[in-house]
């Protein structure tokens, strides 16, 4: 997440949707007060300045709008331009199984990913509870239950969304770096026609809204 009152933004990053990538652009054009949570190199550098802030919740990368009051107040929330990135739910699921592959920490995800093929993982009622539980407008949803984002970025469609966004922080971006990229293959190899309909079923609200096909 990066909280930038210079230019009246706030950028929510959902997990696995290239939010890093995200992050790393708009720190090339931070501005010297921006709050940045996260693990990019201006993120680790400015953590120091969250010590012992009182928060809604979790202050972390993932963050949420209704984590971060106390961090600062409800009326820079409701002001700011809010803004996120979403990506293909088959594909987004995929990559956060590979991810959690490759972990060392201790989670039951981590684990239960690391003990099971994709099906298994999917299938998994600690998986599909914890999806089901955050479609994407979780994320930029205020303590007041109310939907605030400006912009979803879509990652797809990148050379769409990306000049919307510039027009929305009045900043150009530059290049957008591509941080994490995974030579997998295709995400659609992982899926039975079952699985692929689970995750239908589960993704459904999001499917609908930004329109996803497998």
């Amino acid at each position: 997440m990066i909280i930038s009152s210079g230019r009246n933004y706030i950028f929510v990053h959902i997990p696995k949707t290239g939010g890093t990538s995200m992050a790393l652009a708009l720190e090339a054009k931070a501005k010297a007060d921006d709050i940045m949570l996260g693990d990019t190199p201006k993120a680790l550098k400015r953590r120091r300045k969250l010590k012992n802030v009182q928060a809604a919740g979790r202050l972390w990368k993932h963050s949420t709008l209704r984590d971060i009051v106390g961090l600062v107040p409800q009326s820079q929330i409701d002001a700011a331009q809010v803004f996120t990135m979403v990506r293909n739910p088959w594909d987004r699921v995929v990559s956060y199984y590979h991810w959690l592959r490759a972990q060392s920490f201790h989670h039951p995800a981590v684990h239960l990913a690391q003990d099971s093929k994709f099906s298994s993982f999917l299938n998994h009622p600690l998986t599909t509870a914890s999806l089901k539980a955050s479609h994407y407008s979780t994320y930029v949803t205020t303590a007041q239950g109310r939907e605030q984002c400006a912009l979803f970025v879509r990652l797809e469609y990148l050379d769409d969304d990306l000049p919307k966004l510039e027009a929305l922080i009045g900043c150009k971006l530059g290049a957008f770096p591509h941080d994490n990229r995974s030579d997998r293959g295709s995400y659609r190899d992982a899926y039975s026609s079952a699985d692929r309909a689970l995750m239908a079923d589960i993704a459904a609200p999001d499917i609908a809204r930004f329109n996803y096909r497998f």
